[in-house]
C-alpha cells in the first residue's frame, strides 16, 4: 500500500488464479491456492515494491467484472497461476495477453504435465505444492525467483513483449482507457484514499456507513496493532470478515484474516482476559485447530490455550496447548511452535504429580530446544524474512539457549532480536516467557535426581 507520507504511489501487481482449495484433476491432488498467494505471490510482489491484490480482495458494490477487467488492463504486472488448470485463470490470462504486450508472468504447480498447445512456447515458472501447504525452502526459492523476475521486467526499457499476440503481430497498438477515465484501483474505489489511511479506527465503532477496500482496512489493522490497540484491531477485523461474507456468503473464509481476528481478540483482553481468550477460541474454531496441519493456526490455538491455563490453572488447557504446539513443531519443524512446546513442557514439569513425570518433561524440553536451534540457525542469513520473522527467529534462539543454560548466547541473540525494533507486545511476550523459564530452571527436577 502506498505510504501516506510519500507522494509517489506504488505500482500494482494483480494475481490471476483460483481461490482456496482446488482439485487438480490431472493428478487427483487438492491444492490450497491461498497458500500460494499469501506465501509466494503477494510477498514477492511487495518485495519488488508493488502492491499486490487478487480478485477476492476487491470490495465492490457493482459487477465484479468491471474492476477485474480494469486490473487486467491497467495493472503494472500480472502474475497468473495456472495450477489445477483453472478455467477462469486461463481465460483471464488470455484477456491480459490481448490487452497488454508485456509485464505478465505465468507460474504453475509442477504437477501440471500437459499445457494447452497455445502455451507451449510461453515461459511458465514451476513450483512444487505439498497440498495443504508449501515447503518453507520452496516458498523462499520461488518467492525470490518471482521477485527477481518482477524487478527485471519493470526495469527493462522498452519492455519486452511476453504476450504471444503482440509478439506475432508487433504492429498492434494496445488499447487504453481515455485519459479522463479514472483508474479505479481495487474495485472501483475512487474516493480520497488518504482519508482512510489517516482515519482512526473509531469511525467503525461509531457505525459510520463506510466501505473502504480490504487493503485499506488491513492497513488500519496494522496501525492499530503497532499501537497496541488490539481492541480497535479486533473491531476492524470483524468488519472485514462481515464485508467479505456479505460479498460472497458461499466462499470459505480467508484463514489469515480469521487468525488475525483471533489474535487481536485474545490480546485485547476485553471485556475480561478469560472471556477474550474464549471468544478467540470460538473465532479460531472455524479453522478446525484440533485437526489442522496449518502451523499458524496451531501456534495460535496453543497460545490461547496457554493463556487460559495461566488464567485458570485448569489442567485441560495446559494439555491442549502442549498438544497444539507439539503438533505444529513435529509436522513442519516449526521453530515458533517448538520453542513454545519446550516452554510448556517445563510448565507441566513444574506441575507434575511425580518426579518421574517432571524429569521426563524436563529432558524432552531440552531436546526440543536443541532441535529449535538447528532449525533457526539456517534462517539467520535469510534476507527475505520480514522484520517480525527476523525478530522471532532470534528471540526463539535466545529462549532456547536460556533453556539450555547458555546465558551468554541467550543474551547475544536477544540483543540481536531487539535490534529489529519489535512491537511492544512482541518484546513483552519474549521477556515474560524468559523470566518464567528461568524460574523453572532454578527449580529443576534434575537436581539431586
Amino acid at each position: 500500500m502506498p505510504d501516506a507520507t510519500n507522494d509517489k504511489p506504488k505500482g500494482v501487481c494483480f494475481a490471476v488464479m483460483g481461490f482456496g482449495k482446488k482439485t487438480d484433476f490431472e493428478t487427483g491432488r487438492t491444492l490450497d491456492l491461498d497458500k500460494t498467494y499469501k506465501n509466494i505471490i503477494k510477498p514477492a510482489a511487495e518485495d519488488a515494491g508493488l502492491e499486490c491484490i487478487r480478485a477476492d480482495e476487491i470490495i465492490h458494490s457493482g459487477v465484479i467484472d468491471v474492476p477485474m477487467y480494469e486490473q487486467l488492463l491497467n495493472a503494472d504486472v500480472v502474475v497468473a497461476d495456472l495450477s489445477t488448470s483453472n478455467k477462469n485463470a486461463f481465460y483471464e490470462l488470455g484477456v491480459r495477453h490481448a490487452l497488454r504486450p508485456y509485464t505478465t508472468i505465468i507460474i504453475a504447480e509442477d504437477g501440471m504435465k500437459a499445457f494447452p498447445f497455445d502455451l507451449n512456447h510461453v515461459i511458465v515458472r514451476p513450483y512444487h505444492h505439498l497440498g495443504e501447504d508449501i515447503g518453507y525452502s520452496e516458498v523462499m526459492r520461488v518467492r525470490a525467483d518471482l521477485t527477481k523476475a518482477i524487478k527485471e521486467i519493470l526495469a527493462t526499457h522498452p519492455p519486452k513483449n511476453d504476450s504471444p499476440i503482440y509478439t506475432f503481430f508487433n504492429e498492434l497498438t494496445p488499447p487504453a482507457l481515455p485519459a479522463k477515465e479514472p483508474r479505479r484501483m481495487r474495485g472501483g474505489f475512487t474516493d480520497d484514499k488518504s482519508k482512510w489511511l489517516n482515519a482512526t479506527p473509531e469511525i467503525f465503532r461509531s457505525g459510520e456507513d463506510a466501505t473502504p477496500t480490504y487493503n485499506i482496512l488491513m492497513q488500519l489493522v496494522e496501525e492499530a496493532e503497532a499501537g497496541d490497540d488490539f481492541k480497535a484491531a479486533k473491531t476492524l477485523l470483524a468488519r472485514i470478515r462481515d464485508i467479505r461474507k456479505a460479498a460472497d456468503p458461499a466462499r470459505p473464509e480467508d484463514p489469515t484474516v480469521v487468525q488475525r481476528h483471533a489474535r487481536a481478540t485474545y490480546k485485547s483482553k476485553e471485556p475480561t482476559p478469560l472471556v477474550a481468550y474464549r471468544d478467540a477460541m470460538e473465532i479460531l474454531s472455524v479453522l478446525e485447530p484440533e485437526t489442522t496441519n496449518d502451523t499458524e493456526t496451531l501456534g495460535l490455538w496453543g497460545a490461547i490455550q496457554k493463556n487460559c491455563w495461566n488464567e485458570t490453572h485448569e489442567r485441560p488447557y495446559l494439555d491442549h496447548a502442549i498438544r497444539a504446539y507439539s503438533r505444529g513443531f513435529y509436522l513442519r519443524n516449526d521453530y515458533y511452535n517448538g520453542i513454545n512446546f519446550a516452554f510448556l513442557l517445563n510448565v507441566r514439569a513444574a506441575n507434575a504429580t511425580s518426579k518421574e513425570e517432571a524429569i521426563a518433561d524436563f529432558v524432552q524440553a531440552k531436546r526440543v530446544r536443541e532441535e529449535v536451534l538447528k532449525i533457526c540457525e539456517p534462517l539467520l542469513a535469510k534476507d527475505e524474512l520480514s522484520k517480525a520473522e527476523k525478530y522471532w527467529v532470534r528471540a526463539s534462539m535466545a529462549e532456547a539457549y536460556a533453556g539450555l543454560g547458555d546465558e551468554t548466547n541467550a543474551k547475544a541473540k536477544l540483543d540481536e532480536a531487539n535490534a529489529y525494533d519489535p512491537l511492544p507486545w512482541m518484546k513483552d511476550t519474549t521477556d515474560k516467557q524468559l523470566t518464567a523459564l528461568r524460574g523453572f530452571l532454578a527449580n529443576s527436577p534434575l537436581q539431586n535426581a
